[in-house]
Parts: structure tokens; sequence; C-alpha cells
């Protein structure tokens, strides 16, 4: 609001929006999603390249593509699935399927900022 010279009675949603700035929940999934993306393709740090499993259907399904990845269980519903090891594997596989197959990292980037914007204001 400083910025652009609303008052603070002025809703920000239409600010963001204009200045192409996320809320604070996209920005930590985006960052998320950034390091898994790194992770497969082997720039990131070895231990979180670790964290990361294809899934691997028990029988021969439509899901079997290999971008999924595997989840394990956490033992607790309120702090374990904020765990990276569990959040990064779920926003993962909750995304498009052209943003996974991305081919650099700035297409990556690309596409799933526009992604985050078309959830986030449209």
């Amino acid at each position: 609001r400083l910025l652009t010279g609303f008052n603070r009675r002025h809703h920000i949603t239409p600010i963001l929006a204009s200045l192409h700035w996320f809320r604070v929940r996209f920005r930590i999934e985006f960052k998320i999603l950034l390091i898994t993306f790194k992770a497969l393709l082997c720039l990131a740090p070895s231990y979180i390249t670790e964290m990361l499993t294809p899934y691997e259907p028990v029988h021969s399904l439509r899901s079997s593509g290999g971008t999924l990845l595997a989840v394990p269980k956490s033992r607790l519903k309120s702090k374990g699935d904020r765990a990276f090891a569990i959040r990064a594997l779920l926003l993962w596989n909750d995304l498009p399927e052209e943003i996974m197959l991305a081919d650099s990292v700035s297409s990556f980037k690309s596409l799933l900022k526009t992604h985050f914007y078309r959830l986030a204001f449209m």
C-alpha cells in the first residue's frame, strides 16, 4: 500500500495482482516446488535428492508415467504433513503434468508462476 498509494481500507488482492506479487502461502509453495524440481534434476544437495522416490504402482496403471513421487506416511497429521519430506511430495503430485515436465529451471519457474497466478487471482 505504501508503494501504490492506496489507503489501508483498500483490498490488498487487486494491488498484489497488479504488481504480480503472491501471498506468503504461494511464495512458500513456490520455493518448496523449486527445490523439489532442482532435486529431481540433481541440482540440489544429496540429502534432499534422497527424499524423493518415483511412484511405482503395484499394478500397471495410467498413473505410472514416472512424474509422480511416492509420498511416505506421516505419523503426526498436524506437524508431520508440514515436513519438507511430505509437503514437497504432496505439492509436486498436485501440479499439472506440463509443469512437471519442464525442461529447464527457468521454464519451470515461469510455468509455476503462471499456474500460481491463475490460482491466486482468477
